[in-house]
């Protein structure tokens, strides 16, 4: 397994651990870790701007460069960043 794999597998979890059921998934700090994955997954997205939380480890974001993904944990405990 990569060293990017394990940092962005360390990283999802502990977003959304940090996030909380109830703090908005708009938080700075989410927003900034889901930035983090992003580029360790090599995509282009500058910063993410919004995320809207669409279900355990599985987040729909927005960059400033206009970029969309869904960052997600699949059943294999992989990150994935999905193009929107």
């Amino acid at each position: 397994m990569s060293w990017r794999t394990k940092v962005c597998a360390s990283i999802v979890p502990s977003v959304v651990l940090m996030a909380g059921p109830a703090l908005a998934a708009d938080d700075a700090t989410v927003l900034k870790d889901l930035t983090a994955v992003i580029a360790l997954q090599g995509q282009s997205c500058g910063q993410v701007v919004t995320a809207t939380k669409q279900g355990e480890n599985d987040y729909a974001v927005a960059c400033s460069d206009g970029s969309r993904y869904r960052v997600f944990v699949n059943p294999d405990g992989r990150v994935v960043v999905q193009k929107q």
